[in-house]
């Protein structure tokens, strides 16, 4: 391996403990910004469902950690990792990534500003990592048992989300096209807090299929039918976009029992439920 590869994997390794430091899980990543270690899998029949369960490196984002020694071995079994990756949507920050990209040829940054002025939002200070390709990565923190997917565009051209089961590209990090370096005055920051009306843009909005408990009552069957179409690791976002839609027209309390039951029939537990409404009460100004 050249010396400057040595030194990059070195720096890179060094990043990745001062931000697992921060309570921010981490992994190795190429200098392609994909995972640096090959999955474990790639040769099986058919597509694997490992999430890591097998014990063995090579599972992507499932792979990063806040552990010292774990990041240790992962970047040791991958000696030519140039950079780390973030993972999103895990505890202590639950990190939400707004990427604007300058790629598309649209003014994500301008998008962004329209979209605060249309919904009333605010971004607070926090960090911002800045991208060789002249981009920005804007970080924030979601609330517990809230789960905010990954998309594309789909909030405004130019404006990826990076959410669970996806991840940032650490500061400090050396890929093909240069390094990503904190903005100037960002980088003593915490992520956070996401606007209210901002997570709910980026929540996915409400698709019915089955029947509601005759116990919702009329006002509410739509939110409730919301929540009994959930998917596996769909079930918390619907519940939490459910709940607060609810408690926003002003039937959240009598809507608590009806929600929680659907909840549960989808395969929730009842305390994961009302810890999910609770938070929806709270993060729409109201008592749970």
């Amino acid at each position: 391996m050249a010396t400057t590869d040595r030194q990059a994997t070195t720096l890179a390794l060094a990043h990745a403990l001062s931000a697992a430091e921060r309570g921010l899980a981490v992994i190795p990543l190429s200098r392609t910004k994909l995972p640096a270690l090959r999955s474990p899998h790639r040769d099986d029949p058919g597509p694997s469902r490992c999430h890591g369960e097998c014990g063995r490196f090579g599972h992507g984002v499932y792979d990063a950690s806040t552990d010292p020694a774990r990041i240790r071995d992962l970047f040791a079994a991958a000696p030519w990792a140039t950079g780390y990756g973030i993972a999103c949507g895990l505890p202590p920050h639950h990190l939400i990534g707004i990427d604007l990209d300058t790629k598309s040829g649209t003014d994500s940054s301008a998008a962004l500003r329209e979209l605060a002025l249309r919904h009333l939002f605010t971004l607070p200070p926090t960090v911002v990592v800045l991208t060789p390709s002249g981009g920005r990565h804007l970080w924030l923190s979601g609330p517990s048992g809230v789960v905010v997917p990954n998309s594309a565009g789909r909030l405004a051209p130019g404006i990826d989300i990076r959410g669970a089961g996806g991840y940032l590209v650490g500061p400090g990090s050396r890929t093909e096209h240069g390094v990503y370096a904190t903005a100037p005055g960002t980088a003593h920051l915490a992520p956070a807090p996401c606007p209210r009306s901002l997570l709910r843009l980026l929540l996915p909005p409400p698709r019915t299929h089955r029947s509601a408990p005759a116990s919702a009552g009329g006002h509410g069957q739509g939110l409730v039918q919301f929540v009994l179409a959930a998917h596996e690791g769909q079930r918390n976002t619907r519940l939490f976009w459910a709940a607060c839609r609810a408690y926003e027209d002003g039937i959240g309390p009598a809507l608590v029992g009806p929600l929680v039951e659907a909840a549960v029939t989808t395969g929730l537990t009842d305390r994961e439920a009302r810890a999910t409404v609770a938070s929806a009460a709270r993060m729409t100004g109201h008592q749970p």
